[in-house]
């Protein structure tokens, strides 16, 4: 190799080298170092589950959000989760968060929803809608963050999201599971209307006794109906206390009434006993050809409809209409037990007759 092809090659790795060392390149790598920190102490808060969050909506998007005076707290009762940001661990809660916000980790929102409520006394703690604070600050008072990234999936997440097509297939080859499948499906499925049903009877009407006789609302399982809420909220039994003022004694009376009209007038308006007896037949008798419904007898019933069209073009029907209206009266006039039926019988078969005849008319016209 010549002295000036390795000159040349010095030369060109030169200011490479000069790049690496440079300062104004040092500060690009730590702030990078520190959003990674950031980043992942990010994730390990929102993964705890010491920290209370709720779900809302913000700008037509579920995001879940925590209250600034819990995460104060929680970072006082949890300060190895500090260890994560290295050098700036002994930063105070609101430097922290504030840095949170400037990465666009965390978004400060405000409550849609501003005033009170007719019967409450205070805004709810947990609202239901969201907006954009307009500065982003952090503050104690009143103030909800929600976390902007996504969270990272779990693997019973994943398993669920690739389940969910497979019980949408299910659920469209309902028809051509076996019965002893059908039944099965279908006495589940039964039952798990008939209990969320009952339930919401038995929550309402315990509520209504409650409201009219001691004037207080409880809703036992307050969370049932609730469109954004935790698994935990949505199970659990007891309300919290009642924030609303008493009701008055007038409004009590006035339900009372109310409901005591609304059960005289569905049990006046309620079906006796003949017809509810023709409804359920009618409502089995349909679940009972849903369930004995099977791609085999499907291809049966084509298939003897197709033979059963073939047979007539092959054979087109004669006029025997008067040889049958003669039968029939015969038949009548020697059987005294059906002539309270005579009419409707002599009615149906001149109704095939004309039937018969009007085929054959358009047979033959083709």
């Amino acid at each position: 190799m010549t002295k000036s092809a390795t000159e040349k090659k010095r030369v060109r790795r030169a200011p490479q080298t000069g790049a690496r060392d440079t300062p104004e390149t040092a500060p690009s790598k730590k702030a990078a170092k520190t959003k990674d920190e950031y980043q992942l102490f990010a994730e390990k808060v929102r993964d705890n589950k010491q920290l209370e969050s709720r779900w809302a909506i913000m700008q037509e998007t579920r995001m879940e959000y925590f209250r600034g005076k819990d995460f104060t707290v929680f970072l006082k009762n949890h300060p190895e989760l500090r260890e994560v940001l290295g050098s700036d661990k002994d930063l105070e809660v609101d430097d922290i968060v504030n840095t949170l916000l400037m990465k666009n980790l965390l978004v400060r929102c405000d409550r849609v929803v501003k005033t009170v409520r007719p019967g409450k006394k205070k805004l709810s703690s947990w609202p239901a809608h969201l907006e954009i604070y307009p500065e982003q600050v952090f503050s104690e008072n009143d103030a909800f963050f929600a976390w902007t990234f996504m969270k990272r999936q779990t693997l019973w997440q994943a398993i669920l999201a690739f389940s969910w097509p497979l019980v949408a297939l299910a659920m469209c080859l309902f028809p051509v599971y076996p019965y002893q499948c059908k039944i099965v499906v279908l006495y589940t499925c039964a039952g798990a209307l008939l209990f969320i049903v009952s339930m919401l009877i038995i929550r309402g009407a315990i509520f209504g006794v409650l409201y009219i006789i001691l004037g207080k609302r409880i809703w036992i399982f307050p969370n049932i109906n609730a469109e954004e809420t935790t698994f935990r909220e949505l199970i659990r039994f007891w309300p919290k206390k009642d924030e609303g003022e008493r009701p008055k004694w007038t409004s009590r009376l006035t339900y009372a009434v109310g409901a005591v009209l609304i059960i005289l007038l569905l049990r006046h308006h309620a079906p006796d006993e003949a017809a509810r007896a023709r409804y359920q037949k009618q409502v089995s008798n349909i679940i009972d050809d849903f369930l004995e419904w099977s791609p085999k007898l499907a291809l049966s019933g084509m298939m003897d409809k197709q033979q059963t069209a073939n047979a007539t073009e092959a054979n087109p029907p004669t006029d025997v209409s008067g040889t049958a209206t003669e039968e029939v009266v015969e038949h009548l006039n020697t059987d005294p037990s059906g002539a309270a039926g005579t009419e409707h019988i002599v009615e149906d078969l001149n109704d095939e007759i004309r039937s018969d005849r009007f085929a054959d008319e358009k047979t033959v016209d083709n």
